[in-house]
């Protein structure tokens, strides 16, 4: 007898593998779609800044990172192009860590397994029919683009560059960003609590963005050094360099009726989910914790559904998508208007931000909240 399935995810990534472990552990019957991985010879330098929330979440399914693969963020310095900053200390907000840096591969292959062992998770190499088609592709969705949804996309004329870089100096479980000219830098602890090794993340013009990834070692350590005023000694690369251009992005639909069919007939829908449904700039370093923020919302009001519903009930879905628009749209303006101000070259914009920076280290509880609220923590 073929199998039946509750949902199928189209997206074999961090957000949908997660998504499947979740509906899984409720007892949900899930089709991973997971489309064969091109070989590459190129290591992967990527790593993700996950707050509590995200951490507790993985922690649940067992996939969280060993050490030194997730090291633990203790303070964190964020300095303007003149003299403003702004210093975050885990201490102070009564915290074990303001966040962690999460090497991408380790959590990919902790959630493969924890698939692999879960029997309510079949993965399938094309999509199956179900009740409940998940879309979480990513950015550039070809199943989003085949439904006909809107995306809008506001391009930033940014790229970032992302690395890996050894340093002289340990990083003490500091996460750093300068804001610049040169653009917007960050260096994120890695390798647990007395590495010497950073992931960077490094927001250039789009003019610039081919330059500096051809560029040699040379000339490239020397730019990153002078942005990072030489905080952590001499840097030596430690990794290729991936580009990909930036933008603010979100769909004007999260769920909908799957194509051919109405909402008269057995509910048939689709719903998505973590960069398929928005992008945010990476300033902030909240992309990942939002898709997951994404999934639990979407696993928890399926979970409450009761059993004589549909996992393709577009009132939950509708409730889903009113949900977690209305948290990302703060968030949202806040990157949105963050890059923007930086950017601008004018002596009397960069006046303002400085003096905002300052004003904002010296706020007190509206710091706090801030803090907080990047953590995924209660305000």
């Amino acid at each position: 007898m073929a199998q039946t399935f509750d949902v199928c995810i189209r997206g074999a990534g961090i957000v949908g593998r997660t998504l499947a472990l979740l509906l899984a552990r409720e007892r949900l019957r899930v089709a991973l779609v997971a489309a064969p991985r091109a070989e590459s010879s190129q290591a992967d330098v990527r790593a993700y800044a996950l707050n509590t929330n995200s951490k507790q979440l993985l922690e649940s399914l067992r996939t969280w990172p060993d050490a030194p693969f997730a090291t633990a963020v203790k303070h964190m310095e964020v300095h303007g192009d003149v003299d403003g900053s702004v210093h975050f200390d885990a201490g102070a907000q009564g915290v074990e860590a303001l966040a962690w840096i999460v090497d991408v591969p380790a959590l990919e292959q902790r959630l493969a397994e924890a698939v692999r062992y879960q029997p309510q998770v079949e993965v399938v190499d094309s999509p199956v029919q179900a009740p409940l088609t998940a879309i979480c592709e990513g950015r550039a969705s070809a199943t989003r683009a085949e439904f006909g949804v809107d995306f809008d996309v506001t391009p930033y004329g940014q790229h970032a560059i992302a690395t890996r870089l050894r340093c002289e100096l340990p990083h003490g479980q500091v996460a750093r960003q300068w804001f610049s000219p040169q653009g917007i830098l960050a260096l994120l602890p890695l390798e647990g609590a007395d590495g010497h090794s950073v992931a960077v993340v490094w927001s250039v013009a789009q003019a610039d963005a081919a330059h500096w990834q051809s560029t040699d070692e040379a000339t490239f350590t020397q730019a990153l050094s002078e942005i990072s005023q030489g905080s952590l000694g001499q840097l030596q690369l430690q990794g290729p360099r991936m580009v990909w251009p930036l933008q603010q992005a979100v769909a004007k639909r999260w769920c909908g009726p799957f194509p051919g069919t109405t909402e008269a007939r057995t509910p048939t829908s689709w719903v998505l989910a973590g960069d398929a449904a928005h992008n945010v700039h990476p300033l902030a370093g909240q992309g990942l914790n939002i898709g997951l923020a994404d999934v639990q919302a979407l696993s928890r009001i399926l979970q409450a559904r009761g059993d004589w519903r549909s996992t393709g009930d577009l009132k939950l879905l509708r409730r889903y998508e009113r949900e977690r628009k209305a948290g990302l749209a703060p968030l949202g303006l806040a990157m949105d208007g963050l890059q923007q101000l930086f950017t601008r070259p004018e002596a009397p914009v960069q006046a303002l931000r400085n003096w905002g920076l300052r004003s904002f280290e010296r706020s007190g509880l509206l710091k706090d909240w801030t803090a907080r609220q990047a953590m995924g923590l209660p305000r």
